[in-house]
């Protein structure tokens, strides 16, 4: 498993200075494009959860959506989506969380998760953990058990951890600065 995680952070690309100066973004097309690599990021994932009676994948808009999406579908489980506020059309509700500057409002659909699911939140990367937290909200109020979150790319020197702690963590890869 180790040469497969060396190979999946060699298919990370570095951007930097985007979406802004002073951020090195973390581009995962190149490991979405690698019909190998990508098998192996979603076999990593399903290998863990296979056995925790996974309900639901949850995935966060939007990169979330294809790790999530192809997780359920490896686990033989229900996919479910959050998004950005006023993204979806049916009755919804909605978590809000801080950002650098103000706050933003996720939504899932109020009937996003059958009666006591136990999900798995999947995101490409976790950096301070505020949408993630948001998400975990969300699921607990739908009746929902969050087993762990899931990340392709853990941005470690963020802290984003920390706001998980009562759900869990799981990352492929780690990296302790930019």
């Amino acid at each position: 498993m180790e040469q497969d995680i060396a190979s999946i952070r060699q298919a990370i690309r570095d951007i930097p200075n985007f979406p802004k100066p002073g951020i090195v973004f973390k581009d995962i097309t190149p490991l979405l494009s690698s019909g190998p690599l990508f098998k192996k990021t979603i076999d990593i994932f399903a290998a863990r959860y296979r056995d925790q009676k996974i309900d639901t994948v949850l995935g966060i808009e939007s990169r979330g959506f294809i790790m999530g999406s192809a997780l359920a579908y490896a686990l033989g489980a229900g996919f479910s989506v959050v998004r950005k506020a006023g993204k979806l059309p049916y009755e919804t509700h909605k978590a809000s969380y801080e950002l650098e500057y103000g706050t933003d409002t996720l939504e899932i659909h109020s009937d996003g998760l059958p009666n006591h699911a136990r999900v798995v939140i999947a995101d490409d990367l976790i950096a301070t953990g505020g949408t993630a937290a948001a998400t975990a909200q969300l699921v607990s109020m739908l009746g929902g058990t969050v087993v762990e979150c899931a990340f392709v790319i853990e941005l470690s020197f963020l802290k984003g951890r920390e706001k998980l702690k009562p759900y869990g963590v799981f990352s492929l890869l780690q990296y302790d600065s930019e």
